[in-house]
């Protein structure tokens, strides 16, 4: 990772069975960023950090990133200082900062499909909402089983952020 490269957000990759080809499963951005953000300040402790650094070092907008910024303060998750000498700060230990619970918080926990909102000529009659429910949730347990500390573990990653951080 260096400054100036523009990052994607998150995508998963799985191939279907049904369809024999591959499938994307994409977060969003905001999703994407979050989890950058958290990343970053939870590798510099030692003081503050500016939205305009992390804005650089991932090469993201740095109004997007003010809005994941201020979403992640609301929800405890950052403490942000304004004035000449503000930041922010990660607000909880990252032992504390579950995956699964920060992914259902900023990608929304709704289905991923809606069969009541759209007319559908199979409801009452299709099994695909429930499918979807089980692997939705085994999505989020599946994440949730892991912490911010757990994503730290990396050493050429941890190696990276501070590196990198320093610029």
């Amino acid at each position: 990772m260096s400054p100036g490269i523009i990052y994607q957000p998150v995508i998963l990759y799985y191939h279907s069975l049904i369809w024999n080809r591959d499938v994307i499963m994409q977060m969003s951005r905001f999703t994407d960023y979050s989890l950058r953000v958290l990343l970053y300040v939870a590798i510099n402790t030692e003081r503050l950090a500016t939205l305009n650094e992390i804005a650089t070092f991932y090469g993201i907008s740095l109004e997007h990133l003010r809005k994941v910024v201020h979403a992640l303060g609301k929800s405890g998750h950052l403490d942000t200082f304004r004035g000449k000498k503000g930041g922010i700060r990660l607000a909880l230990a990252p032992e504390q900062v579950n995956i699964g619970a920060l992914v259902a918080q900023t990608e929304g926990s709704s289905p991923w499909i809606d069969c009541q909102g759209n007319a559908c000529r199979l409801t009452g009659h299709c099994s695909l909402q429930t499918i979807l429910a089980t692997a939705q949730q085994a999505f989020f347990e599946s994440l949730g089983q892991h912490t911010l500390a757990d994503l730290l573990h990396n050493p050429l990653m941890r190696e990276q952020l501070i590196a990198s951080s320093r610029l």
